[in-house]
This record gives structure tokens, sequence and C-alpha cells, in this order.
């Protein structure tokens, strides 16, 4: 499936949550979204949960 017909089928949900539910559906539709994103990324192996917990510091120090 390509991106363009996820984005689609995003906007739409977040367009029906808002028009039918209000702002707050619509708020909520927009969270789970996110955390539905993240972790198909994680289960594709495009993230590492060592991606979210590293600091700047420490990239920082590994580079000199």
């Amino acid at each position: 499936m390509s991106m363009a017909v996820i984005g689609l089928a995003a906007g739409m949900a977040l367009g029906f949550a808002g028009y039918f539910g209000g702002f707050g559906a619509f708020l909520v539709v927009a969270l789970l979204g996110a955390v539905g994103f993240v972790a198909g990324k994680f289960f594709d192996g495009d993230l590492e949960a060592g991606d979210f917990f590293r600091t700047r510091d420490r990239d920082r120090d590994r580079r000199r």
C-alpha cells in the first residue's frame, strides 16, 4: 500500500472523528494514529527501543 493511500485513510479517519465526535475525538484519533505509526515502525525494524532513550550528550561524546 502506498504512503499516499495510507495518508488518505488517516486523513479521512481524522475528518470523520472531528465531524462526528468533535475536537476531543479528533485528538484521540490523532494520538492513537501516532502511537500506531510508531509501533508499526518498531515492528518493521525501522526503529529500535534505544532510539527513544539515548541522550544527545552521549552521541556528541562518541563523535570526538
